[in-house]
């Protein structure tokens, strides 16, 4: 596959160059452990309609649908091996997503932290900026191919290197709540934090290398919903534009 097609740039988008975060469970749908195609397909669908107001997109996807490597480690694993198969993890989601995303005619590119090259292509930052200026999908994989890093980390590390204007976290919640809003019901939503307010009060926005690498570098962390059936409604497009749910974290 080639150049990805012209699109003019929408006068409503909020940013132009977006890192997207999603976790490894937001691929499961219902179950419990694994990919669910339906799922997948309704994210790239998402960031299709995302594509289509000319924002240039690159991902980061968890792993902990298919292997939480803290989780082994706490069962007795050593700790370096776990992560490095949590990696592995991430690639598997990754190539997932790129399969959805290449079916709706979308260019991708895997580029993977940890070598492998009969699948995917190896990190390297220039190269992923030259896809992004091509405006294809690029996809992180593998971490920041270090152990003791999540992928919180390295989606804030990415964002970072490639210049994003902001990055898009994609939840199963209408942004960031002091407490889990399925949880305790009288939970508050935010629309807007600081940085400092989220260390301060030990929010679960993501975990602290991120968000110190996002306060450090003044690049805005937007949480919102994955959103419903229909890919223009809410979701990735409603933060886009600024006509959605989700909270705004900044230095202001």
């Amino acid at each position: 596959m080639g150049n990805q097609k012209k699109t003019e740039v929408d006068p409503s988008l909020r940013f132009k160059r977006v890192l997207l975060k999603v976790s490894g469970e937001a691929l499961m749908g219902d179950g419990q452990f694994g990919i669910d195609n339906k799922t997948v397909e309704h994210i790239a669908k998402q960031i299709s309609a995302a594509l289509d107001l000319g924002v240039e997109l690159s991902l980061v996807i968890g792993g902990g649908n298919i292997f939480r490597g803290i989780s082994q480690a706490a069962n007795g694993m050593e700790r370096a091996s776990a992560d490095y198969m949590g990696m592995l993890a991430t690639v598997m989601n990754a190539l997932a997503m790129q399969n959805a995303l290449e079916r709706l005619g979308i260019y991708t590119r895997v580029l993977s932290a940890i070598e492998m090259t009969a699948i995917c292509e190896p990190y390297i930052r220039r190269r992923a900026m030259r896809h992004i200026e091509k405006r294809r999908v690029v996809i992180f994989a593998a971490g920041t191919g270090n152990p003791f890093f999540t992928t919180d980390t390295a989606a804030a590390l990415r964002a970072v290197e490639m210049g994003c204007d902001a990055l898009f976290k994609g939840t199963q919640v209408d942004g960031v709540y002091s407490a889990d809003p399925k949880k305790d019901p009288n939970a508050t939503r935010y629309e807007t934090l600081t940085y400092r307010e989220v260390i301060n009060q030990e929010l679960a926005v993501m975990d602290q290398t991120a968000i110190t690498l996002m306060r450090e570098n003044n690049i805005p962390i937007v949480v919102f919903p994955l959103g419903g059936e229909n890919p223009k409604d809410g979701g990735i497009v409603g933060a886009l534009t600024g006509q959605g749910r989700f909270t705004t974290i900044s230095n202001e």
